[in-house]
């Protein structure tokens, strides 16, 4: 049964992270329908509702992801280099796909956030152009999606291992 569960949350986890990069994409494509004059790097658009929204539940998918794999994986305890060079190779995937799921949120929310920012005013605005940013950040979720899977998968591990030997 505890199998089946961890297959699921992998699968939850993978699809929340899917699904935000999908809408991260698919509001830089919204973005784009609406029209704009480019003069150097400055640019004159009108907001695009869709690609607000679609940008919004990009963010907020990719924030549930994280969180999941991180409450439901664990919390693992890394006091210092020597005691990370000890610990099982479990324990330490998990501290390594811990630390690029946390910088990939970082950069992926960040550019969602600006991409989703720019389109949330309800006139037209001008400014420094942001080509791409939500595509990219949205590009970053499928990449949080793995280091958050692998991350979970090697918390339970070194878990299991460590209720197992005894060194809980």
């Amino acid at each position: 049964m505890s199998r089946n569960v961890g297959y699921f949350i992998c699968i939850l986890i993978l699809a929340m992270d899917v699904s935000a990069g999908i809408l991260g994409i698919e509001a830089e494509v919204a973005q784009n329908k609406v029209k704009h004059l480019k003069m150097w790097i400055f640019e004159c658009r009108d907001p695009s509702h869709t690609a607000f929204k679609y940008g919004l539940a990009a963010c907020i998918l990719l924030v549930l992801a994280h969180v999941t794999a991180n409450f439901l994986g664990g919390c693992l305890c890394v006091v210092s280099r020597q005691d990370l060079e000890k610990s099982s190779a479990n324990r330490q995937l998990a501290v390594a796909s811990l630390i690029f799921s946390w910088i990939i949120l970082a950069i992926a929310f960040s550019m969602l956030i600006v991409g989703t920012m720019a389109n949330s005013r309800s006139r037209r605005g001008c400014g420094i152009s942001h080509h791409r940013v939500l595509s990219i950040g949205g590009i970053l979720c499928f990449i949080h999606g793995l280091f958050a899977v692998a991350y979970y998968i090697s918390a339970t591990a070194s878990t299991r291992e460590q209720t197992h030997t005894g060194h809980a």
